[in-house]
C-alpha cells in the first residue's frame, strides 16, 4: 500500500482536497468561456465521465460575465483560471466561484495578489498557486541559471508567502513543467518545506498517445511516493480523454476502486483465439453497463494465464483452440466456442451485476 504524505485539507465546493481525501480528478475546459452554452456542456460531458473539479480560463470580462450562469448550472465546482489581471479574479470570487487558480509569475506585484488574497479568504474561497516551468519571472530564472526545480519552488513559495502574510492558508500549490525529470524533482522538494495539498500533473503532456504515457510516468511516479492530492492528465484536444487516463493511472495505484478493473493477457504463441478483438468487444459493451462499483474482469489467452494467473478477477475468460472456458472468481462456470465467449461471458456477468456490483 501506498503511504501518502499528509497534508492540510482544503474545500473547493463541496470537494475536500488533501487531509487524506482521495485524490481528486480535474480537467480543463477548452471552450471560449463566455460561450455559456458550449462551456456548460463540456462542462457537464466532463462531470459525466468522472471529473469532479473543472477549471475555466477567464482571459476578459466576457468570460467574467459568463461564470455566474455556468456556476449556477454546473454539476461540479468551477475553477476560475486567472493570468495576467488580477481584477478578474475579484470578479470571479464575486460570481461565485469554488476555486482560484494564479500564476505568480504573471499576475502582477504583491499588493494585487494580497487585495485578491483578502477577498478570497472573506469568500472562503482556496487559491491554487500554479507554477509553470515557462512563465518563472526574469528574475528567478536569472538566479538559478535557468529553469531548474529550485526556481520552480522558489517562486512557488514567494506567492505562498504573500498569502500567508494576509493570513490566508486555504492553499494549493502546483509545480508543472513538461519535462518529466524537473517536475518530479520540483514536487520533491516542495514537499519537504510544505504541508499545503498538491495539485499534479505534467503540464503541455503532448496528443493522447504520447501524453498518455508521459503523464503516466510523471503523476504515477510522484503518487507512488504518496505525494499527490489533486490531479490533471493535459492532453491536446476534446479534455473528457483526460478523465479515462487520470483514473486508470489511480487505478493502477490502488488510488481508484471504482469502476471496472481489467487483467487481460498479452498473448503468445499459445493464443489460439482472437483474443484482442474479444478484449475490445468486452470493453465495449461492459462500458455501456455503467458499471460504478469495483469490478475485476480478466480476459486471458490461455489455460497457462487463465483462472490461476487471474484468480483474484471476479469474471473471466480463458481461451483454448478455438474454445474457451469462463470462471468466477477462480472457478470455471462454463466451457463454450470461441465465436460464443463474448455472448456468454456478458451473460454471466448481467446474471451476476445485482448481486456484485450495483
Amino acid at each position: 500500500m501506498i503511504e501518502r504524505k499528509k497534508t492540510k485539507q482544503v474545500m473547493v465546493g463541496n470537494v475536500p482536497i488533501g487531509g487524506g481525501a482521495p485524490v481528486v480528478i480535474q480537467s480543463m475546459t477548452n471552450t471560449d468561456t463566455a460561450d455559456v452554452r458550449a462551456t456548460l456542456y463540456q462542462i457537464e460531458e466532463l462531470a459525466q465521465a468522472g471529473c469532479q473539479l473543472v477549471r475555466v480560463t477567464v482571459p476578459d470580462k466576457a468570460a467574467a460575465v459568463a461564470l455566474p450562469q455556468l456556476i449556477e448550472a454546473s454539476p461540479v465546482p468551477l475553477i476560475a483560471d486567472i493570468h495576467f489581471d488580477y481584477r478578474l479574479a475579484l470578479s470571479a470570487l464575486e460570481a461565485g466561484i469554488a476555486g482560484l487558480r494564479l500564476n505568480p509569475g504573471n499576475i502582477g506585484d504583491s499588493e494585487n495578489v494580497r487585495q485578491v488574497a483578502r477577498a478570497a479568504k472573506e469568500a472562503g474561497v482556496p487559491i491554487r498557486v500554479g507554477v509553470n516551468s515557462g512563465s518563472l519571472s526574469k528574475e528567478v530564472l536569472a538566479r538559478h541559471g535557468g529553469v531548474q526545480a529550485a526556481a520552480l519552488v522558489e517562486s512557488a513559495m514567494h506567492e505562498i508567502e504573500q498569502l500567508e502574510a494576509e493570513d490566508f492558508t486555504d492553499i494549493v500549490v502546483s509545480l508543472k513543467a513538461s519535462n518529466v525529470p524537473l517536475m518530479l524533482e520540483a514536487y520533491r522538494q516542495l514537499a519537504g518545506q510544505v504541508d499545503y495539498p498538491l495539485h499534479i500533473g505534467v503540464t503541455e503532456a503532448g496528443t493522447p498517445r504520447r501524453g498518455s504515457i508521459k503523464s503516466a510516468v510523471g503523476i504515477g511516479a510522484l503518487l507512488a511516493q504518496g505525494l499527490g492530492d489533486t490531479l490533471r492528465v493535459s492532453l491536446s484536444g476534446d479534455p473528457v480523454q483526460e478523465i479515462f487516463v487520470a483514473k486508470e493511472i489511480l487505478r493502477s495505484l490502488g488510488l481508484y476502486m471504482q469502476g471496472v478493473e481489467y487483467i487481460v493477457c498479452p498473448t503468445c504463441g499459445r493464443t489460439k483465439i482472437d483474443l484482442p478483438a474479444i478484449a475490445e468487444e468486452i470493453e465495449r459493451r461492459v462500458e455501456s453497463l455503467s458499471i460504478d462499483k469495483p469490478l475485476k474482469l480478466a480476459v486471458m489467452g490461455c489455460v497457462v494465464n487463465g483462472p490461476g494467473e487471474a484468480r483474484e478477477a471476479d469474471f473471466g475468460l480463458a481461451g483454448g483452440n478455438g474454445e474457451g472456458v469462463l470462471f468466477a472468481r477462480g472457478q470455471i462456470v462454463g466451457k463454450y466456442p470461441a465465436e460464443r465467449l463474448v455472448d456468454e461471458f456478458m451473460h454471466l456477468l448481467q446474471d451476476n451485476l445485482p448481486d456484485n456490483v450495483i
